[in-house]
């Protein structure tokens, strides 16, 4: 059973996508651990207490640095052998020692079709307007794997058209990694059949 830890900042639609997908049975072979928000007034928080998932707040502001912040973050998710950490909406760039550390251990959503509208400075919000200046026609989302380069890692899924392309690729690049059904070569993803 894959272990998953789900960094959040906000409202928790894609992890609720993700805790859907596992209650459906979508994703048969792995459980959310634990959840972890950076902001105490996230309503990721009360999804992940209304499914009974651990949860906690780790809140930067409370640390001297960066490095005691991801530290605190690299040690809770450690106590519960997350195996998977998944990105729902965490609004916090990722240091390079974390992400090294987890090496091809972490997903993220991104609201565009990398490698359109990507890097630092684009999230959710941002993306969108965007889109709508540039008069975009075609857009959509993508999953990929985390590394040092904002939105550089190597990309698992895609789907084109927004309305809720979110909610449906992120669950399924969920239930490929649990069924290891992925691997990573060359910084590119390679789907094993």
């Amino acid at each position: 059973m894959l272990k998953i830890g789900v960094l959040v900042s906000g409202g928790g639609t894609n992890l609720q996508a993700i805790i859907d997908s596992i209650e459906s049975g979508y994703i048969k072979n792995a459980e959310i651990a634990t959840v972890i928000s950076s902001k105490k007034d996230a309503y990721a928080i009360k999804r992940a207490e209304k499914h009974g998932i651990n949860n906690v707040c780790i809140i930067k502001k409370d640390y001297q640095n960066k490095n005691e912040f991801f530290n605190a973050i690299e040690n809770h998710l450690d106590s519960f052998g997350v195996e998977l950490i998944i990105l729902a909406g965490f609004m916090t760039v990722l240091s390079a020692e974390f992400t090294q550390k987890y090496k091809n251990k972490i997903i993220n959503i991104h609201p565009s079709l990398i490698p359109s509208f990507c890097g630092n400075g684009y999230y959710g919000l941002k993306v969108h307007e965007e889109v709508i200046k540039r008069g975009v026609k075609v857009t959509g989302a993508t999953v990929h794997f985390v590394n040092e380069e904002t939105d550089g890692g190597p990309i698992i899924l895609q789907k084109r058209v927004m309305e809720q392309a979110e909610w449906k690729i992120f669950p399924e690049a969920v239930k490929l990694i649990s069924e290891n059904k992925i691997t990573v070569e060359n910084n590119k993803v390679r789907r094993i059949l």
